[in-house]
């Protein structure tokens, strides 16, 4: 190769980049271009790229590729990425416009090629997650060691090189916003290789990781919320592009958006999101942070009306803002928070948002009044409140003058001695804040004292700079305690931070990327945690374990991660939430065979909208198999107590007996009696190995009630096991 890497291509690129900019029309740009790819496609020896290593992992595609093989006869648009980069993502949809407008059979082929600024974005199942959150259907090569970066001496993510079709480069384009000159610079590429014969249409093979992948009820669960009552949960479903309110035994309430991505307003049934992650409730109204829509959306649970209350639907470069919400451009909103300006009377009068893509926090004025430093502003004004828009690590005593580096999560402190905002701070691997007296910008712990460096990360407890955390991604305050949780999503843990005492230590998970729900928070995995909230209780920690699909629930007082969240369809459940229970649901269930065990339970004490979860393992005989074509169900029954069945679930299948089925029963918040009996029931159709006998078996499990006035606990657990015996 040409020594100097892409600086050999700076001499003659810059000269034409100057030439575009005194063109006036399309066809004298395209002239331009056209005339400086004879020029260097005439070069006595080609600027090629070298050969990617034959051992490096490839994803969305059958095996390893050659440049100079595979692709040969191709125009190739190398993207140099790493996922936790929002000017990464920006470029996203310029290159799946790009990948839809020219296939491989016109002659062009995408190449992501992915270089790590964390370690945990070097491992490969980290990069696959990514790959199936932002829909990347194009060939992505992990060059965890950069080596391809260095020796084009790469100098920022992202980097796109655009290469010929005998790997010869021919332009780079650094950053985002360069949409117009990459469709223009490819589009003449092709052009001209066609005419000398030079492109091939033959197929690569694509094959996508996300084909491979089963159906799950959550897929990348950004954030997580809950309200006021602690009796509603709020999901950003955001690889689904969906809003999910849920009860707190995971019944859903209400879906709003999904399954596909796109922008529209409307009732529930129509509205459309796109990658939506921060969510925030008070009483019917939920704000969404619509993230790769560039909008802020409101949802209205009594109307269920979705509306835009800020942003245009295209990414913004304005680091200032002072308009009304809806013709305010705004770039990648990632978290949302209720707050209060100084002069408002209302409580909950201003909308904090954390703006990734500007590297700023802004805030949308949901009523007249006054930010900290600032003047008087109308109703409906979305502005920028702290950070310059420079990328940095930056603490200022002014917030203009302060700099963060991708804000992606926030948490609010409103009770003195506090007065804050915490901010997550993803790209310097941080945790700030932001003073709601005067504005101050400040380190509380992660991170260095240079505000240039964005490489200070690590998973260290300790105190202040000396704590180092890896790409934290949510934080949430907890009233009760006065802490401060921390999702450090590569370091795969739960933090939590005292603010007086600025200490921050591991509350939760191993720093293993798994999925294991283990005995105690320090044993049990998260896999990129993104989200997080605390009831106003304090009892109950809701995690968005994001590469998990789970939401999982921690109990800050017994220390125990108690399940991940069963998330329950309502058309798989039989009882709308607030009607009676249908006699025509009850009759439909299955009878048990008269030989079907009756299994008496210990009683159990319980309160008024507790809820209990049922943890059915069933064991069938040696040499036994499953009827996977049998309607094989659990189902619940209360004989002379259907008051309890108003708004359950009633019934599920059972699938597989090797894992262990979690039914989550809610009490009514009235109960008609002090005693009850609850039954819980299994049906299964199962066939010997040896013979083509198949038997229906049963059993039924007998849950005597006590009901107490007192909280006995938000949740508690009970074991069914059976073991079904051989005839």
């Amino acid at each position: 190769m040409a020594a100097g890497g892409l600086a050999g291509l700076l001499p003659a690129q810059t000269q034409l980049e100057y030439a575009l900019l005194d063109a006036d029309t399309p066809q004298e740009k395209e002239n331009l271009v056209y005339q400086y790819l004879k020029k260097m496609d005439s070069r006595e020896r080609d600027l090629t790229v070298p050969e990617l290593g034959g051992d490096l992992q490839w994803l969305n595609t059958a095996g390893p590729i050659s440049l100079h093989k595979d692709l040969c006869g191709k125009v190739v648009v190398l993207d140099f990425f790493t996922y936790c980069c929002i000017n990464c993502l920006h470029l996203l949809p310029d290159l799946h416009t790009l990948e839809r407008q020219y296939s491989d059979k016109d002659g062009l082929i995408i190449v992501g090629v992915h270089s790590a600024k964390f370690p945990n974005e070097k491992v490969l199942d980290n990069i696959k997650s990514a790959v199936l959150r932002y829909n990347i259907v194009h060939p992505v090569v992990n060059d965890a060691d950069a080596t391809l970066w260095h020796e084009l001496e790469v100098s920022c993510w992202p980097t796109l090189v655009i290469l010929g079709p005998r790997g010869n480069m021919l332009f780079s384009l650094v950053g985002e916003g360069h949409r117009e000159k990459l469709f223009l610079f490819t589009s003449i590429t092709l052009k001209f290789y066609k005419e000398r014969g030079q492109i091939k249409d033959n197929n690569i093979g694509i094959k996508l990781y996300r084909d491979t992948l089963p159906p799950s009820p959550l897929l990348f669960p950004g954030k997580v919320t809950v309200d006021n009552s602690g009796e509603r949960l709020v999901i950003a479903d955001t690889g689904h592009h969906r809003i999910l309110v849920t009860q707190k035994n995971g019944q859903i309430l209400h879906t709003i958006g999904g399954p596909s991505s796109g922008r529209r307003d409307g009732r529930f049934s129509e509205a459309a999101f796109n990658s939506p992650q921060g969510i925030t409730i008070k009483n019917n109204v939920i704000y969404v942070a619509d993230t790769e829509n560039h909008l802020i959306r409101k949802i209205d649970l009594e109307l269920e009306m979705v509306t835009t209350v800020a942003g245009i639907g295209i990414q913004g470069v304005d680091k200032d803002g002072g308009a009304k919400g809806e013709e305010q451009p705004i770039s990648s909103p990632w978290d949302v928070v209720f707050g209060n300006s100084i002069s408002g009377t209302q409580e909950g009068d201003v909308l904090w948002i954390a703006m990734a893509g500007t590297h700023q926090v802004w805030a949308l004025m949901l009523e007249g009044g006054k930010l900290p430093k600032g003047s008087d502003l109308k109703k409906g004004v979305c502005l920028r409140f702290a950070g310059s828009g420079n990328e940095e690590n930056r603490n200022n005593a002014y917030p203009h003058k302060a700099g963060f580096a991708q804000p992606s999560g926030l948490s609010l402190a409103s009770e003195e001695p506090w007065n804050c905002l915490f901010v997550a701070d993803s790209e310097s691997s941080t945790v700030r804040t932001i003073s709601l007296k005067d504005g101050a910008v400040k380190h509380l712990v992660g991170g260095e004292r240079d505000p240039l460096n964005l490489f200070a990360f690590g998973d260290v407890d300790g105190a202040g700079i000396n704590a180092k955390l890896q790409h934290p991604l949510g934080v949430t305050w907890d009233k009760k305690r006065k802490l401060l949780y921390v999702a450090d999503s590569y370091n795969h843990k739960i933090k939590v931070v005292d603010p007086k005492m600025k200490n921050c230590a591991t509350l939760a998970g191993t720093g293993e990327a798994s999925n294991v729900i283990g005995s105690s928070f320090t044993q049990s995995t998260f896999n990129e945690p993104g989200g997080l909230c605390v009831e106003e209780n304090g009892r109950l920690m809701y995690v968005a374990d994001t590469n998990n699909h789970q939401i999982k629930v921690l109990d800050l007082e017994t220390k125990i991660l108690s399940m991940a969240l069963p998330i329950l369809n309502p058309e798989a459940c039989d009882v709308p939430d607030n009607l009676p229970v249908q006699k025509d649901k009850i009759t439909n269930l299955p009878k048990l065979p008269k030989s079907a065990p009756v299994l008496q339970l210990p009683s159990l004490t319980v309160a008024p909208g507790q809820t209990i979860q049922f943890l059915l393992k069933l064991t069938l005989p040696p040499d036994s198999k499953l009827n996977e074509e049998a309607p094989n169900s659990w189902f619940i029954t209360a004989e002379d107590n259907t008051w309890l069945l108003q708004g359950q679930c009633l019934s599920g299948e059972i699938k597989d007996v090797s894992c262990q089925i979690i039914i989550p029963f809610q009490l009514p918040r009235s109960c008609l009696s002090a005693e009850a009996i609850l039954a819980v029931k299994a049906c299964l159709y199962y066939c010997s190995k040896g013979s083509s006998a198949c038997m229906m078996k049963g059993v039924s499990f007998s849950q005597p009630l006590q009901i107490a006035s007192t909280n006995q606990g938000s949740l508690t657990q009970v074991e069914l096991i059976h073991a079904f015996l051989t005839n």
